[in-house]
Formats: structure tokens, C-alpha cells, sequence
């Protein structure tokens, strides 16, 4: 019987019932087991299989504890005296349900209080005596759920390896290691949580004299965040955390410790780690659940951030009174702890000074709830050499609860009104006032909220040392290389949540600026401008500037996304008196200058690419005013758009040599050398001005027409010995005062002159062409250089033929058919 007995697992249904009736008396539960199996491998025992044990049903109706399977072990020498005893408990993979109700107590408490009023010998006693033996309880792979009333909470431990036993007579003492989750969200970097402890038998469970420990490590922040909040706050950082509980429930010493190894935002790295760290004691009473004596510290440098006072209602604080003071804290910990929370500030960004300060945060039915206080730093100071910039703020008052307004011109005070979201007390900074370069101090005061800020700027400044000082705080702000004055009224607003870069809005008033830009041979002067920063936008209105020595006036707007000019798509509304295309080719293509011997293996150059290459920008464009190489228009207007170094000048208009122009060009800037093609048409265009232009009367009457050219270069000559193209062009009513046919005829009068030109190689070719005059209808044919050297044949009826050679200037005319043609030539 006692082999059989080691082989198989008999039922053990006659047991069944003792043991639920057992158990269900010690825990004062329902309970319900499945079935039993005896077990005599490696230890005698039982096997109980789907174990329940049913909450009280003030609790909650779900069972408070469930184990699909569960090994009790008999003591051996309790066999001996006919009586079964368990000396141990194994839970396999159990779930706990831990249920508070609405008066604040938890379904553990009666058990607790059940436990120490029975009379039982503790779980190792040493000698075999009547008292039954606590048994040594310990579970693997569990679960712990909790309730508060009929809801449960997202938050849960798993994993949980515990264990309970009973250390003495009187004591009592457990164990717990455990991964906290949220069942809600999928959690994988929170932390082991481990919690061991001792408690002892008293009368009443808020006397029970207890000594708990608990440690959570290797918490990462931002998992950790996420747990308690729901929501990632952007927060790194390995969380260590300590607490000590001592006493008993009606008196308790509560003595926390908490650590965070390299605290960064996530989005920043650096490589000084920083690390905070707090300690903080104080005594919890369970009758009036009131955390007292509260006394909190951290070290920062040489001063101290403490934390002082009350609390009422641990898990839904209704009465506090705390006391925040900061005494001597260095402004450089402060400088060190914001390069970890803000990107963009300078990397060598150094604080000089101190911080002292004292709030309270009280809520009372006596007291209205309210955070209040206010402090002030001393000699403050903030320098970066990589900026190349010194702040000097000397003392800048701050408070919460309070509002001392600011005093305007009449010197009447007037209270800020607050724009931030959201509810709750407002953090006030100044007003303080800062110096950026101009003999008028700007003034600068703040307001900052749970949800966001606003920092207001206003005040006269110097452009250069405004971008400096922006900078090296972390603001965005445009790469310009310019100087200036400007007028501020700037408002800095944003919200925490998701850390978005701060949005600046306001207006600021330009004046004396120059501003060099890549690309540009000359910088760029702006006499006076409007500038109007609004969320999506940035506008300049009233715009006066000077470039390539003409004045301009207008309007531009870009978005607000990009910090530098060459990146953002301007859309410009401009007017000048006057465009030289020279000056402006030399402003804009300029060519490298002359490099000497010594400088030949240097790879750097003064200049840039063209500014066309990387600024995007379209718009309107006019003129009183445009000169092309001695040719003068007026009344010039055009849309442009340039597209990653492509120009496009569409519908041109100009009033060109008392005729009317229109057309459109193009021009790559991304190619070396630029290239550039257009066409248009030209009406009624005077003859004679063209004549004049070119220093010598040579023609006289109208012309239209219409042509296209494509040329590339840099300088004139460039182009012109580039240029390609055609011309359907027509003279009117008009002579040509050098050539003279007919030695009686005077200067050949045309009466209509239309023909085809192309250019090629630095030579107009002039196709076939139908000239009409008073002594016949003739031929044309032949070239003309832009040297203005001419070889052009003139026939009439098929036998009169002349040759014309020489220069625009002083043709030769030359009969080469029939003997009564005379060949002349007009002084």
C-alpha cells in the first residue's frame, strides 16, 4: 500500500470537504477547491486544483483570490500524531484582487486582524508542540489586481513572486517582488518593484507595529510617466526610489528616497549626465489618514529646494498646508537642469548668481486653495563664448498669487491680463528689464500656467545683439548676418504638453538695418520696415531698402516654419525707381576676383553661391525705370517666381524706346554659368531712339516684332558671345540715311521692311527678307556681326544686285548687276 501510495495520486475526496472548511474558517472567506490529489513525491502533501477564495461581498463580487493550481505540504512528524497540519502553501501563477471600498478600507484588513488574534506557533518552529504551525505561503508568476469600489483600475502587478509566513509568536512577515503594468497600455521598461516587511500581533490593526521596506529600480521615466498618467511626458531617466514605513498605522514615520540617473528630455542628449535626487520624512496617522511633519530636501550646489508642511487624504488630497523655500540655490544648477529640458540653448551657456525663494500651497475649509509666494535671484548673469554674448539681469522678482502690476507712462499700475490656457494659479516673472544694445532698456515680464507661458518683450534693442541674446536662450531665430535698430513689441507663448518650440507673435520696427546675405556682393540696406510676426507668418510691410544702388519699396511675407531666408518661400510685392541690369548681374553673379600666386592653393572663396540657387520666392515686381546696356525702359512691371535656383519673370511689361514690350524669361541659376531664355513681342517701337542708343543715326521709322534668345554667362560679352536665337521682325515708314542705292535717290526710303534674323555665334544671320521702298521691291539677305561689321546683298528683280559691306556705322555699297545701276555711298 505504501509503494502504491508513491506511484499513484489517489482523490482525496473524503478530505475535500475538511480542508475548504479549514480553510474557509482561518480566512473567515468562502472558499472553493476544485479537487485534491495526495501527493507523497518529494513531500507528502495535497495537489488542489482551480483553488477560489471568494471576497466579502462589501468588497466586491469577484473572487478575491484564484489559483488554477495550488500545493499544500503536510508537516511529517503532525502524521505521526494523527493529525494533518500544512507547513507550506504553493500558489502557481495566482491572481490577488485588492479591493478598497468608498470608507477607505482595503479587503485585507480583516484577514490581517483575523490572522493575529488566532493562537498559532510560527511557521519554522523548532519542536513539535499542539499549536498548529503558520504555514510558510508563497506564490510564482502572480497577478495582483486592484479596486476601488466596483471599478477596476488599469494598474496591476505581474510577475509577482510573494511569500508570507510567520516569523514568531507575535510577528509576522512577507515578501514581494513584482513588474508593475497598466493592462490598458503595453508597458515594458517600468521598473521591479520590491517590498519585504514585519508586523506584529496588537488588539487593533491601526496599532499593529510594522517595519516595511520598498524599493523601485531600474524605472524607466518616461514608461514610468505613462503609467501613472497615461501619457508619455518626453521624460528619460532611470528612476530609483526608496520608502521606509515604521511604526504602526496610527502613528507612522514614512521616510522616502528617490533618485533619476541622467534626467533628459527625450529628444535632447548630452554628455553630462545629471542626476536628481530628494529625501523626505514625515509621520502618517490612519484615524485622520493625515501625512504630518512632512519635511522634504534636495540638495542643489551649495543651497538647498525644500519642502515643508501637511497633507490631508494620502490617495485624494483635500487639506494641505506646505511650505516651498529655496534658499541660495545656484542659478548654474538651474542653467544645467534647463539645457536638459529645452533644446537649442547655447551649449556653453553659464549662470552667475543665486535663487531665493518661499511659497505656500495651502487648501482648508478656513483657507481659499492657492499656491502663493515669491522670490528673487540675485546677481544674475547669463554668458555663452559660442554666442559670443553676456546677459546682465541682475535681481528678477517672481511670484505666484500675487500681482504687482506694472506701471505705465502716467505711472498709473496696470494688471496684466492673462492669455494662457487653462486653470490655476499663474507663475509671474518680473517685469525685469534687459539690455540689448540701445541706451533704452527693453522691459520683459512673464506669466506661466500648467498648461503654457507667455513672455512678453518690449523695448528698444539693437538687431544684432536681439538675435544673439535669442539664441543663446534657446529662441528661434533667423541666421542673418545684419545690424540695425528695431522697436519691440514681441509676445512668446507656448504650451508644455508635447513640448512644441515657443511661438513668437508681435511687431517690430525696423530701422537703420544692413544685412548681408550669401550670394549678395553688397549688403542689403532696409531704412525702415514694419515687421508684423503672426502665427503662420511673417510680414514686412512699408518696406524702404536699398539694393544695387536703387531704392525700394513694398511689402514681403514668409512662414513662420523656417529660420532662415534662403529656405523659405518669400512672396514679395516690390516697386524702384530704377534697375541697372548691370549693377544688379554684378550683385547678384558676381565674378571672383583676381587671385594672387600666394593664394592659389587655398580652396576658400569670399563668395557664395548665387543667392538665386537657395532662395524660393514669387511675387510682383515694378519699375519706374530699367537700363540694359545703354537701352532705357519705363514702366516696368512683372510676376516672378524662382523655384530651387529657377527663375521665371512672366507677363514683362515695359515701355521700351516709345513702343510697348511684354514677354517672359527663364533663368537657371543652378548651372555654372547661369542660363538664361526668354521671348516677347515689341509694338511701335521708335527706329531713331534705337539709333540714338547706339551713337549713330543709322535708321529711322517703327518696328514690331517678335523674337526668343538663349544665352549663359556672367558678365556682358559672356552673353552676348552666347547667345542664340530669332526675330521676326517689320520696319515702317523709315530710311536708312548711310546707304543709298541710286546716286540720284538719296538715302533709301523703306516703306515696309519684313524679314526673318537669326542669331548664331556672334552673327546675325538675316534669312531672305522682303524689303519694299519707292524705287522697287528687293530681296535682303546676309549677315551683320554684333561688331556691327555688315555683308548683306540687296537685289531687284532678279538683275539689279548690290553687295553692302563695312560697318553699321559706314556701309560700302556696291552695284554688281547691270551697267546703268550706280552704286553710291551718302556721307
Amino acid at each position: 500500500m505504501l509503494l502504491a501510495l508513491f506511484v499513484i495520486r489517489p482523490g482525496a475526496g473524503g478530505l475535500k470537504t475538511r480542508i475548504t472548511r479549514s480553510i474557509s474558517l482561518a480566512l473567515a472567506r468562502q472558499v472553493e477547491i476544485g479537487s485534491v490529489h495526495v501527493r507523497m513525491l518529494p513531500h507528502p502533501g495535497f495537489d488542489l486544483d482551480n483553488f477560489v477564495v471568494h471576497d466579502d461581498p462589501q468588497f466586491s463580487a469577484e473572487p478575491m483570490l484564484h489559483a488554477q493550481e495550488v500545493t499544500a505540504n503536510l508537516r511529517f512528524s503532525s502524521l505521526l500524531r494523527g493529525r494533518l497540519e500544512i507547513s507550506s502553501l504553493s500558489l502557481t501563477e495566482p491572481s490577488l484582487n485588492l479591493v478598497r471600498n468608498g470608507d477607505g478600507h482595503w479587503n485585507l484588513e480583516n484577514l490581517l486582524a483575523r490572522s493575529s488574534a488566532i493562537a498559532v506557533a510560527p511557521t519554522g518552529k523548532a519542536r513539535s508542540e499542539r499549536r498548529p504551525g503558520f504555514p510558510y505561503i508563497e506564490a510564482d508568476r502572480g497577478r495582483i489586481n486592484f479596486k476601488i469600489g466596483q471599478e477596476k483600475r488599469p494598474y496591476a502587478l505581474t510577475d509577482a513572486d510573494f511569500a508570507l509566513w510567520q516569523d514568531s509568536d507575535n510577528a509576522w512577515a512577507m515578501r514581494l517582488k513584482a513588474q508593475p503594468v497598466r493592462t490598458d497600455f503595453n508597458l515594458s521598461d517600468t521598473g521591479l518593484l520590491r517590498v519585504d516587511g514585519t508586523w506584529q500581533r496588537a488588539t487593533a490593526l491601526r496599532q499593529t507595529p510594522l517595519q516595511f521596506n520598498l524599493r523601485w529600480e531600474r524605472a524607466q521615466l518616461g514608461q514610468l510617466t505613462k503609467l501613472l498618467t497615461g501619457t508619455d511626458r518626453g521624460w528619460r531617466g532611470g528612476l530609483v526610489t526608496a520608502l521606509v514605513l515604521s511604526g504602526s498605522p496610527e502613528d507612522l514615520t514614512v521616510t522616502a528616497t528617490a533618485a533619476v540617473q541622467d534626467f533628459h528630455r527625450y529628444d535632447i542628449m548630452r554628455s553630462d549626465a545629471l542626476v536628481l535626487t530628494a529625501h523626505c520624512v514625515g509621520h502618517y496617522r490612519s484615524s485622520e489618514h493625515k501625512l504630518s511633519d512632512i519635511i522634504c530636501g534636495a540638495p542643489v550646489g551649495d543651497g538647498t529646494v525644500a519642502v515643508e508642511g501637511s497633507v490631508t487624504g494620502v490617495i485624494a488630497p483635500h487639506d494641505y498646508d506646505l511650505t516651498l523655500s529655496a534658499e541660495q540655490v545656484p542659478l548654474q544648477a538651474l542653467v544645467k537642469l534647463s539645457s536638459h529640458i529645452k533644446k537649442d540653448l547655447a551649449d556653453d551657456l553659464l549662470a552667475q548668481g543665486s535663487l531665493d525663494a518661499k511659497f505656500a500651497l495651502r487648501n482648508s475649509p478656513d483657507n481659499v486653495a492657492g499656491l502663493v509666494g515669491s522670490g528673487r535671484t540675485n546677481s544674475f548673469q547669463l554668458s555663452s563664448a559660442l554666442a559670443k554674448t553676456e546677459i546682465v539681469l541682475g535681481s528678477v522678482p517672481f511670484s505666484i498669487g500675487q500681482d504687482h502690476g506694472a506701471k505705465n507712462s502716467n505711472g498709473k499700475v496696470v494688471r496684466p491680463t492673462s492669455t494662457l490656457p487653462g486653470n490655476g494659479s499663474q507663475f509671474e516673472v518680473g517685469p525685469f528689464h534687459l539690455a540689448l544694445g540701445r541706451p533704452t532698456l527693453a522691459t520683459v515680464r512673464g506669466q506661466f500656467s500648467r498648461a503654457g507661458y507667455t513672455v512678453t518683450l518690449q523695448g528698444d534693442s539693437q538687431l544684432k545683439r536681439l538675435l544673439q541674446v535669442a539664441r543663446t536662450i534657446g529662441l528661434p531665430a533667423a541666421q542673418l548676418n545684419a545690424d540695425g535698430q528695431a522697436k519691440l513689441d514681441l509676445r512668446i507663448a507656448g504650451q508644455w504638453a508635447g513640448f512644441p518650440p515657443p511661438s513668437v507673435t508681435g511687431t517690430a520696427q525696423l530701422n537703420e538695418v544692413r544685412a548681408q546675405m550669401r550670394g549678395l556682393n553688397a549688403p542689403i540696406g532696409i531704412t525702415s520696415a514694419s515687421v508684423i510676426l503672426e502665427e503662420q507668418d511673417v510680414k514686412l510691410q512699408r518696406v524702404v531698402a536699398t539694393l544695387a544702388d536703387s531704392r525700394w519699396t513694398g511689402s514681403l511675407s514668409l512662414p513662420r516654419h523656417c529660420t532662415s531666408l534662403t529656405m523659405c518661400p518669400v512672396v514679395a510685392d516690390l516697386h524702384t525707381e530704377e534697375i541697372d541690369i548691370r549693377k544688379l548681374n554684378d550683385l547678384l553673379n558676381p565674378h571672383p576676383p583676381e587671385r594672387p600666386w600666394y593664394k592659389l592653393l587655398s580652396t576658400t572663396t569670399a563668395l557664395g553661391p548665387s543667392i538665386f540657387t537657395t532662395l524660393q520666392a514669387s511675387g510682383k515686381i515694378a519699375a519706374n525705370r530699367i537700363t540694359i546696356n545703354g537701352l532705357i525702359g519705363s514702366n516696368v512691371a512683372a510676376g516672378f517666381e524662382l523655384r530651387s535656383g529657377k527663375l521665371r519673370v512672366s507677363d514683362l511689361r515695359a515701355d521700351v524706346l516709345g513702343g510697348k514690350h511684354s514677354g517672359e524669361w527663364k533663368a537657371d541659376f543652378s548651372a555654372r554659368p547661369p542660363v538664361y531664355n526668354g521671348g516677347g513681342t515689341f509694338e511701335r517701337v521708335s527706329l531713331d531712339r534705337l539709333a540714338e542708343a547706339m551713337g549713330d543715326a543709322w535708321v529711322t521709322g517703327t518696328g514690331n516684332g517678335i523674337y526668343h534668345v538663349n544665352t549663359a554667362g556672367y558678365a556682358t560679352q559672356e552673353l552676348l558671345a552666347a547667345a542664340e536665337g530669332a526675330m521676326q521682325f517689320e520696319m515702317r515708314d523709315g530710311t536708312l540715311p548711310h546707304i543709298a542705292l541710286i546716286s540720284a535717290s538719296g538715302a533709301l526710303h523703306v516703306h515696309r521692311f519684313k524679314g526673318r534674323m537669326v542669331l548664331h555665334d556672334g552673327e546675325l544671320q538675316i534669312e531672305p527678307s522682303k524689303l519694299e521702298a519707292a524705287s522697287g521691291i528687293y530681296q535682303v539677305s546676309g549677315t551683320a556681326s554684333l561688331g556691327r561689321a555688315l555683308n548683306i546683298r540687296i537685289v531687284r528683280d532678279g538683275s539689279h544686285a548690290f553687295n553692302v559691306t563695312g560697318t553699321v556705322n559706314e556701309p560700302h555699297v556696291v552695284a554688281v548687276s547691270g551697267p546703268e545701276t550706280q552704286a553710291a555711298l551718302k556721307p
